[in-house]
């Protein structure tokens, strides 16, 4: 195997095992798999030509590609499975774009891929393919293809997240077709993978939007709401991920059955959802950080329920309290079919002590995405013109295992009571439940939502920069970002792709940037690696 595809990658990639628990022959069916998805890429892309055009393609690349992203399938079996149905796929389709008349005489390996008979033959024929790439090729070029194919990923999670809700653009699946297509060539140059790249991030905000629409349209605009972060007494489920509509199902079969629904990680802004909010055994939020899953896990005594990926894969020894849905596998544990039936949670859940009394660990107000931070627009406006707020500063992104991520929460400690801090996706657990008390009668730390809610921020800072008759990096606006996993790469692409310039970037460095490509983004976007918070802050606020 080699894998370097998220932050924590251990010394530029990992060749034994993953970090995060994912096994060779996992690794190497993933990119397997990538590998027959850029084959059935050629045709559909020859099919739109000839005006052969399934949707349900699209969204089975999505579904198939978003399984390759950090921490969702660990299941070879499973994996092998996707295989085996993309060559189904591309078989069927090539005879479809034949008798259109397009091209089907391809030559490129993974157009003609045939996959081996067992799971292990075709873990096997993944390490011909693995991310390690072709040492020849341009280090910067493959540099480049491989932010492309991370921002694919992150894209594909999206889009199907996007899709559960109803919510669905073509042009999104025909993107990721060209992509996966254009990854094959040979002789691209450094501007056609850059220009790829940005397309990626453009066609990532759309995607965005789609989930942003269902989510809003499904379960209303999130509002303030105040979570708790403790215990009530009583049988227990947690919610961990990001799908809404699995949490509704959970508190729709749940209800009345005295059992209280808890979220963990990015689950935490659904509180401010009037949809969801409205369940009376809905309570609180359990836990600090994704990355400590690992010691909360065990200590939550009621069955949790993994809607898409997690940091890391939690202890053996837990995971008979562990049910997957959608993407998500592991060998050996619990699968909610797509009927979404949860009742095996629910009983394991009833089966479980749960809590047996009532704890206070205080709170954590949400619900401030762009309705709600805009319908005060007025008053922050008038508050930056009357120097009551100088500087808001967006600190969010990933969390993850990796020393150095203190940084984040040693930073917002030290931004001065005068500035406004907005935070969004798991990277806001470094200093969550921080007590940074108000500015004009509105909160100081204000949680705008999930990773994908950056469709939010950026709607907010696209507003403001409107009622200021400036650009978005003419704002005194701060972005200092964490990133960890693939969704986070493409959120940096659709910033890139909209001009936003001057991010700090941390902990670290993705390993598959080199230094060229870093220089080009550096040139081009200002981009920062973070340094120390208070450097940081002088050079920003002087």
């Amino acid at each position: 195997m080699f894998c370097f595809q998220c932050e924590q990658t251990a010394k530029g990639g990992c060749t034994s095992i993953g970090v995060c628990g994912k096994s060779p022959a996992a690794s190497d069916l993933q990119d397997l798999l990538i590998h027959a998805l850029q084959g059935l890429s050629l045709y559909a892309v020859e099919g739109k030509k000839v005006g052969i055009s399934d949707p349900g393609l699209g969204l089975f690349t999505c579904e198939a590609v978003f399984s390759t992203l950090t921490n969702v399938n660990f299941d070879p079996e499973r994996l092998a499975a996707l295989i085996r149905e993309t060559v189904a796929h591309r078989k069927a389709l090539r005879s479809k774009v034949a008798g259109a008349g397009g091209k089907v005489d391809f030559t490129e390996a993974a157009a003609n891929f045939e996959p081996a008979d067992d799971t292990a033959g075709m873990a096997a024929q993944g390490i011909q393919v693995s991310l390690v790439g072709d040492p020849a090729e341009n280090e910067d070029i493959r540099s480049l293809k491989f932010t492309l194919l991370f921002g694919l990923k992150g894209l594909a999670a999206y889009a199907d997240h996007a899709r559960v809700l109803g919510q669905e653009d073509q042009a999104v699946y025909d993107f990721i077709h060209e992509a996966l297509a254009v990854l094959l060539k040979d002789g691209l140059a450094a501007g056609d993978c850059v220009a790829a790249a940005l397309k990626c991030g453009e066609v990532n905000l759309r995607a965005m939007e789609l989930l942003d629409a269902g989510n809003t349209g499904t379960y209303g605009h999130p509002v303030p709401t105040t979570v708790p972060l403790g215990a009530k007494k009583g049988k227990a489920i947690l919610v961990s991920g990001h799908d809404l509509k699995d949490l509704e199902a959970i508190l729709k079969q749940s209800e009345g059955k005295g059992i209280n629904v808890y979220t963990h990680g990015e689950m935490l802004p659904t509180h401010g959802y009037p949809g969801l909010k409205k369940y009376p055994h809905f309570y609180g939020h359990f836990g600090t950080a994704w990355q400590n899953q690992g010691k909360e896990f065990p200590q939550f005594p009621g069955a949790i329920v993994m809607t898409t990926n997690c940091i890391q894969k939690p202890a053996d020894s837990y995971m008979d309290n562990i049910f997957t849905t959608g993407m998500v596998a592991w060998p050996g544990v619990a699968h909610i079919g797509v009927n979404k039936d949860f009742s095996p949670a629910i009983d394991h859940a009833l089966a479980l002590p749960g809590f047996t009394e009532d704890t206070d660990k205080g709170s954590v107000m949400v619900g401030f995405a762009r309705n709600t931070v805009l319908s005060v627009a007025d008053k922050v406006i008038a508050a930056v013109k009357n120097k009551d707020i100088r500087h808001f500063f967006l600190v969010g992104g990933c969390d993850g295992a990796k020393p150095g991520r203190d940084y984040y929460t040693k930073l917002v400690e030290q931004i001065p009571a005068d500035c406004m801090v907005l935070t969004l996706a798991c990277g806001k657990f470094r200093f969550f439940d921080q007590k940074l008390g108000e500015i004009g009668g509105i909160p100081r730390l204000l949680d705008i939502g999930q990773c994908n809610d950056a469709y939010s921020a950026i709607q907010i800072a696209v507003a403001l920069a409107g009622a200021f008759e400036c650009e978005v990096n003419d704002l005194p606006l701060s972005m200092i970002l964490s990133w960890y996993e693939q969704k986070a790469v493409v959120i940096l692409l659709t910033l890139f792709s909209l001009g936003i310039k001057n991010i700090r970037l941390g902990p670290t460095l993705p390993a598959f940037i080199t230094p060229g490509v870093l220089q080009v983004l550096v040139d081009n976007f200002a981009i920062k690696p973070i340094t120390t918070p208070e450097d940081d802050l002088k050079a920003i606020l002087g």
